[in-house]
This record gives structure tokens, C-alpha cells and sequence, in this order.
């Protein structure tokens, strides 16, 4: 079981760091300031580990591994093996989430103790300069310190008339613990959130659709990596409906009449569930934010390079802080923003410099400029590609499917962006994030020898053909 210091306990209210919630930017901080010296207090309303932990990055990650290998299991065949009568136990699948997620939980709660860090389970609002009210099961508790961040992280975000109810129409919370395995499901959005669970339970066998406003999936990516994409979503059996808007849903006894418009008509589809995953809201409210001084701009808080938010000793990270909505990012603040306070020289976060990850099948994973913002941009650039196709390590893992992609500045030969899709993707593009914090240029890229045989040597190759010198292909 968790165990919780309160401030009672401790008779101690005075702290020289609070940190309002415990997802990953948060108890990353109070972990470092701990490290620093400081006496640090972490006030968390729910969860230790915050969504990510309990219902985003590490639960959705552990039920695509499960798709994963019942989509292996299927292709048993293909490496001369036998599977007969492969079946999936969604309820048993869903338990090995929750299984993973709450070992995780209780392993924050093991670090923070490590590190002698108070931990205050509660409802927090700023009360006053440095001051801190929580609403715990036992009453009020103030406490008080020189610096507080915030880290309340965010939650879905919902359009008038396409709620949640936990029934017909699901959040991510809902499709992480299902009622049922749905037979005909639409998936409103196609970033990270919403084609991971597209691609779960496509793979399990839902007549899946994806309805994405924008005019391609993964609209955040490079433009060829997201047509790449589409073309093997689409060969698994998914309908994708790009510069499609769902204007209405009309619930009724087990089914859901989605009212999707497209090229200016409007068509009626029917499915059996709905998930939503049109974005994120900041988790703002009851915080007295505003009542601080705080500056809010569209559910987020407004913050320089390092965090601050304008008023002294007030820092906000993670998701409340704004875009890249990411795990990594919260983490990297929480320990910039735990060093600025205890009087450390801190690196700002640069979000062209941080990696997008997203889990489905096949994976996607890139890092800095796409193609057409380097142009937009005004760089000259050199852009190489490599296709999994010609990669040994590829072909015996029976993933010939995939791409690399390089963009340098022609000029100073700075890689400026990588984009990739296909296998393990999301585990090689930390060498090319490495590569942009080292100011890598070509010539270092060309020099270094990359293993044989592995998925890493079409990143040399993709830089190598950058500049008209690759080999495989």
C-alpha cells in the first residue's frame, strides 16, 4: 500500500517547494528538488503518476503490446510456426493494463518516500502569496512555501454534442477499460490518442473508422510519414475520412448515428461506440490561478522559457503549461524549473528539439522540422530517405514495411528534422534527438559506424542518401 506523510504528522507546514500534482512533470520536479536539498511537499487529488501512469502513456501502451502480439500470433505462418484457434480475452487484456498501470502508481510513491518528499493527498488551491489550502478526506491543511508548481496536467477535451457517457460515446478513460468490445467504431480525431486506440481495437477486429477534420492523419507529422501511414491503416482493414467533420451523433439502443460531413454533405453512418479524441483542456479551474495573477490563455497557463508564469515563486509545467502535450516534456520542466529554484543554471525545454511518439501499428516517431516547415522557414535543405524494404534486420523481422526520412540544412549540414514510420520506430528516434543536442552535422552522421544487422542503419543510410551517397538502395 501507499504510504503518505501529512503535514501534521510531520508538524511542519512550511516547505521550500509545493508541487501541485503528481503526474509526470510533477513528481519529476519534486523528485529533483529533493535531490537539490530542498524540503519539498507534493499535493496530488488522485493518482500518483498522474494520467499518464494510471490512464494514458503506460496502460494504452501495455494493451497495444497485446494487440501486437494476437496480430503476430495471426501471422504464426509467415515464420514457419502453427497457432490454431488464436483468440484474445478482452477483460483479461484490460486487467494486464490496469495490472501495469498501478504497479507503476505504487512505484512513484515508492520514490517519493525514497527522497523524503511530503506527499498530501488532496484538493489544492493557491490561498495566498506562497500559501497553499488543500481539501484532504480529514479536513484543511495550509501549507506554505517560496516557490509552487503547478502541474495539474490536462483532460479530454469534449464538443458540444459529442459527450462522453461512458456508454455509446468513450474518452480515453472509457476505452481503456471497456464495456464491451465494440463491432463498429468511429474514432473522432487522428493524433496520437485517437489512432492508437483506431489501431487497438482495428487489430482485435472492430470495423473501425476515422474521421479526421484535417486533411490527413496524424496531422501533426511530416506530410509524406502521415500518407504512409494512411496507406497501411487503410490496408488493415481501417475507413479513414479526412476533411470530415462529425456534426452530430444520435444515441439511441446500442447505436450511435454519426451525422459526417464531407466536401459540404452531410451522410449518416451508423455505429455501436463512439471515442472522442479532439484534444485536451488545461486543468485550470478551482486552482485560484487567476485570483494569483496568472495568465490563461485558452484552458492553458502562459509561461516563458522557463516556466514562470509572471508571478514570483509561481512556475506552472507539463500539459497545463501548453503544447507538445507530452510525458518527456513535464518531465524535462519539472527538473528545469526544480534547478531554477534551487539556484542552478537550468537548460530550457526547445520544442522542436523534443520527440513525438505514437504507438500504433506501424509506429511513428519524429524530431524537429517537417519538410514543408524547413521551407517555410526559409532553409535550403537536402532530404534523404530510406525505405525499410532494403534493411536486412527489417525483412527477417518480417516488417518490410516502413521509412526514414532526413532534412539538413543544405547549407551548414544541420539535421533539422527526422520523421520515420514503421517497427520500433518510437525506440530509434532518441539517436536522431541526440543528434540535434550534440548540433550533429552530416559529416558526424557519415562517420559513425552503426551496427549490423539492426533497424538503426537505415537511419545512416537515410542520411547518406541526403547527400547521394547511400548504399542499399
Amino acid at each position: 500500500m501507499r504510504r503518505t506523510r501529512s503535514v501534521a504528522q510531520d508538524k511542519a507546514q512550511n516547505f521550500d517547494m509545493i508541487v501541485i500534482g503528481a503526474g509526470p512533470g510533477g513528481y519529476v520536479a519534486a523528485i529533483r528538488g529533493a535531490q537539490l536539498g530542498l524540503k519539498v511537499c507534493v499535493v496530488e487529488r488522485e493518482h500518483l503518476g498522474g494520467i499518464c501512469l494510471n490512464w494514458g502513456c503506460i496502460p494504452t501502451k501495455a494493451m497495444l503490446r497485446s494487440a501486437e502480439v494476437f496480430h503476430l500470433m495471426h501471422r504464426a505462418k509467415d515464420f514457419g510456426l502453427k497457432a490454431d484457434g488464436v483468440d484474445y480475452d478482452l477483460p483479461a487484456v484490460v486487467k494486464r493494463s490496469r495490472k501495469v498501470a498501478g504497479q507503476l502508481s505504487g512505484g512513484i510513491g515508492g520514490l517519493l518516500k525514497k527522497n523524503k518528499c511530503t506527499v498530501v493527498m488532496g484538493e489544492a488551491t493557491l490561498s495566498g502569496k506562497g500559501k497553499v489550502s488543500v481539501k484532504t478526506d480529514k479536513g484543511t491543511e495550509e501549507l506554505s512555501a517560496k516557490n509552487i508548481v503547478i502541474a495539474t496536467g490536462a483532460r479530454a477535451r469534449e464538443l458540444p454534442g459529442l459527450e462522453a457517457d461512458g456508454d455509446l460515446v468513450w474518452t480515453y478513460k472509457a476505452a481503456l477499460d471497456p464495456v464491451r468490445m465494440p463491432k463498429k467504431l468511429l474514432v473522432i480525431g487522428s493524433g496520437a490518442i485517437g489512432i492508437e486506440f483506431a489501431s487497438f481495437y482495428n487489430t482485435l477486429g472492430a470495423d473501425t473508422t476515422v474521421v479526421e477534420v484535417m486533411d490527413r492523419v496524424l496531422p501533426v507529422e511530416d506530410e509524406e510519414i502521415s500518407k504512409f501511414a494512411k496507406k497501411q491503416f487503410v490496408k488493415q482493414g481501417m475507413t479513414i475520412m479526412e476533411k470530415a467533420m462529425v456534426k452530430k451523433l444520435d444515441r439511441g439502443k446500442g447505436k450511435v448515428i454519426a451525422h459526417i460531413e464531407t466536401g459540404g454533405k452531410v451522410e449518416q453512418h451508423e455505429f455501436d461506440t463512439v471515442i472522442s479524441a479532439v484534444g485536451i483542456v488545461g486543468n485550470t479551474e478551482g486552482l485560484g490561478l487567476e485570483e494569483a495573477g496568472v495568465k490563461i490563455d485558452r484552458t492553458h497557463v502562459v509561461t516563458d522559457e522557463y516556466c514562470r508564469t509572471g508571478v514570483e515563486g509561481l512556475y506552472a509545467i507539463g500539459d497545463i503549461a501548453g503544447a507538445p502535450w507530452l510525458a518527456h516534456k513535464a518531465s524535462h520542466e519539472g527538473v528545469m524549473v526544480a534547478d531554477l529554484i534551487a539556484g542552478k543554471s537550468a537548460h530550457p525545454v526547445k520544442p522542436e528539439s523534443i520527440a513525438g511518439c505514437t504507438y500504433c501499428h506501424p509506429q511513428v516517431a519524429s524530431v524537429g522540422y517537417t519538410e514543408a516547415k524547413a521551407k517555410e522557414l526559409g532553409y535550403d535543405i537536402k532530404v534523404g530517405r530510406f525505405p525499410f524494404i532494403g534493411n536486412g534486420k527489417a525483412i527477417a523481422l518480417g516488417e518490410p514495411e516502413g521509412l526514414v526520412k532526413t532534412i539538413f540544412d543544405a547549407k551548414t549540414g544541420e539535421l533539422l528534422g527526422a520523421h520515420m514510420v514503421g517497427a520500433e520506430v518510437t525506440e530509434l528516434i532518441q539517436g536522431y534527438v541526440i543528434g540535434r543536442k550534440l548540433e550533429t552535422t552530416e559529416e558526424d552522421l557519415f562517420e559513425t559506424v552503426f551496427p549490423h544487422p539492426t533497424l538503426s542503419e537505415m537511419m545512416h543510410e537515410s542520411v547518406l542518401d541526403a547527400y547521394d551517397r547511400v548504399i542499399h538502395i
